[in-house]
């Protein structure tokens, strides 16, 4: 099993989609496993702001790093071999070979969420996490990466998928697929299935796939 740990200020953005599809049958199987920790919960003070000013001036605000800090250190515990996620714009690349060593390598991964300006970045340097990027494009906070990484990590994860073909990098896939009926009709035109998919001659299928990836 795997151990995700999602440190965020709304996770109930997060949780919703966590019970449903494959998600949630990989829960069930206990194939792997979901915990939250709120910097809210972390504040000692009673003024309950987890965010400030930045320094140097500029818009927005940052997340403070004591309150992420201690539910990071919540989050960790005594786990071994984890990975920590820091997500920012110009962190590294997310993609399907990273989904596949996360999935492969680590027992545990723990998801540091920014919101607003970000957060305060001795927070990354101190759990020496890994920065991560999933576009070139800037979101509101890192909830909805979150649920990028966790939704392809969950993928890769042995016995979560009922047919393994079902991982595109595995096999030749195509950008164009087709189900029943052969035919529809939609505004009076006629659109079918291409000939070739329902030829049975699976050499020319696979060229046909090869052809359109």
């Amino acid at each position: 099993m795997i151990g995700i740990h999602i440190i965020t200020l709304f996770p109930d953005s997060i949780k919703s989609y966590l019970n449903s599809s494959i998600i949630k049958k990989a829960k069930e199987k206990k194939k792997i496993s979901f915990s939250f920790y709120n910097p809210m919960d972390y504040k000692k003070i009673e003024n309950k702001r987890v965010d400030d000013r930045p320094y140097g001036g500029g818009p927005g605000m940052v997340l403070e790093a004591s309150p992420v800090l201690q539910a990071y250190k919540k989050a960790l515990g005594r786990k071994k071999n984890v990975l920590t996620i820091f997500f920012e714009a110009c962190g590294h690349k997310f993609s399907a070979q990273k989904a596949k060593d996360f999935a492969n390598n680590y027992k545990h991964i723990i998801l540091i969420c920014g919101h607003y300006e970000g957060v305060d970045y001795r927070v990354k340097t101190a759990t020496k996490a890994v920065g991560l990027s999933i576009g070139d494009y800037i979101l509101t906070g890192g909830e909805l990466p979150a649920l990028v990484v966790i939704d392809s990590v969950t993928r890769e994860i042995s016995g979560v998928l009922g047919n393994k073909n079902s991982l595109e990098h595995s096999r030749i896939s195509t950008k164009k697929v087709y189900t029943r009926p052969y035919s529809i009709t939609y505004k009076g035109k006629k659109f079918s299935v291409p000939k070739i998919l329902i030829s049975g001659n699976h050499k020319n299928i696979l060229k046909w796939r090869k052809n359109n990836q």
